[in-house]
């Protein structure tokens, strides 16, 4: 007698892929996103009903060479405050084409930047590999808000912790009590971090893009499915299945949406970026977010873009790393992209 209970999932997740499958059939393109993004704001928790101002301030400022760094904070709620670094490019003259920056897992937002704790470029860029440089030097403008649970903006106790533990945990089990996910506050703070750009004098607020890394990957992917003003994306070590990553092997608890599998698979909600651009970078050797998935996530949305008659503003590179940042064709893309004023 086998008494485990994965046939109980595997069951569970295949009726639930036909039920979906033939609601599907009966809808609209335009539909079909209008529902999916209902069904993916309530799973994210939903957002805050009132936008308090951000009261954004100047905090600090660095010549880098190349480009300069802003130091700035501003509130997204009450009682939120988050530190914001923003690189400015010192080729041409802005406005700017402007893209949010979101990190992964880590240090918060000097991995984005390559930075260790004294703001000095460090030896070894790890696996975000200093894209937020890669992407100033390009030509854009980049706005890089410190994720909530990460860097300083962990819960004070785990502060005291290695700077590297998160507080994932703790902020997903709390707010999951008050029928709220990390995930949603994380992708109402991008949108903020969208309104921050829209408000500055050398962005260009027509022509904004959002690049994110891993869990950082999850943030930029719902906020351009939320957020119509994000005209480019670029998804780094995230795109997938659900089934062939979270759910196959242990990941933070802060990728754990309820209910949105009743919905979705992971490629479907990524489609609600569509028709605008779409860039997808995987490495062939990731092992938490597996390339046999990437590829099927791929298949699927090239035939969301080809069915929104929008083939050419997806495309992908799966390049020969590990979990990490390639940014060799991304970064260029999502320059070329945002320059087009799509």
């Amino acid at each position: 007698m086998d008494y485990t209970t994965d046939a109980f999932l595997k069951r569970l997740y295949k009726d639930n892929e036909s039920r979906k499958k033939r609601n599907r059939e009966s809808l609209s393109l335009e539909e079909r996103q209008s529902r999916l993004r209902s069904a993916l704001k309530r799973a994210l928790g939903g957002f805050p009903e009132r936008k308090r101002p951000l009261d954004a301030v100047l905090l600090d400022c660095v010549d880098y060479g190349d480009f300069t760094l802003e130091r700035v904070s501003y509130t997204t709620m009450e009682a939120v405050h988050v530190p914001v670094m923003v690189l400015i490019p010192k080729t041409g003259a802005g406005p700017w084409p402007a893209v949010l920056a979101c990190h992964g897992h880590g240090n918060g937002q000097r991995d984005a930047a390559g930075l260790g704790p004294e703001d000095a470029e460090l030896a070894d860029p790890g696996i975000h590999n200093r894209f937020a440089v890669q992407l100033v030097r390009a030509g854009m403008l980049v706005v890089i808000p410190e994720i909530m649970g990460f860097g300083v903006r962990r819960m004070a106790q785990e502060l005291k912790t290695e700077p590297n533990y998160s507080s994932c945990g703790t902020l997903s089990s709390q707010l999951l009590m008050y029928g709220r996910t990390l995930a949603g506050m994380r992708v109402y703070e991008a949108m903020r971090a969208i309104d921050y750009i829209c408000g500055r004098e050398d962005a260009d607020a027509g022509r904004i893009g959002a690049f994110g890394f891993s869990g950082g990957g999850l943030i930029a992917a719902f906020t351009s499915g939320f957020d119509e003003r994000v005209k480019a994306t670029v998804l780094c070590g995230w795109t997938n299945t659900f089934l062939g990553s979270i759910m196959a092997m242990h990941h933070c608890i802060d990728n754990y949406l309820p209910g949105i599998l009743l919905d979705a698979e992971q490629p479907e909600l990524t489609g609600l970026i569509a028709p605008r651009a779409l860039f997808v970078e995987s490495g062939e050797q990731d092992l938490i977010f597996p390339v046999e998935h990437v590829r099927k996530s791929v298949l699927v949305l090239e035939d969301i873009y080809a069915s929104w008659g929008a083939g050419e503003r997806f495309d992908f590179d799966i390049h020969p790393g590990s979990h990490e940042i390639s940014g060799a064709r991304s970064a260029p893309w999502l320059y070329d992209q945002l320059m087009r004023g799509l």
